[in-house]
């Protein structure tokens, strides 16, 4: 019975993480569409109309680069959050 206690016990605090891993997830894509992409949306037009071949090697890596970012940030502050609470 108490392994069964423990187990629920990790499972919420998992689902509790995961929740405000996704909730921080959001705010930051948000952020990022709001904020970068409205001071490239002109340079990326621009690049789409005349070289696209160029605008896709952009796009990819503007893809990557926030994924990497995104990622970096939250695990960042996950940890923060999870070393606050111990």
């Amino acid at each position: 019975m108490n392994l069964t206690a423990t187990l629920k016990s990790a499972m919420r605090r998992t689902l509790f993480y995961l929740i405000i891993e996704v909730a921080i997830y959001a705010a930051l894509v948000s952020l990022y569409v709001g904020l970068v992409l409205s001071f490239l949306v002109d340079w990326l037009k621009d690049l789409f109309a005349k070289e696209p071949a160029l605008y896709a090697v952009v796009a990819i890596l503007l893809m990557i680069v926030q994924a990497v970012a995104l990622e970096r940030v939250v695990t960042s502050l996950v940890y923060l959050a999870r070393r606050g609470r111990k």
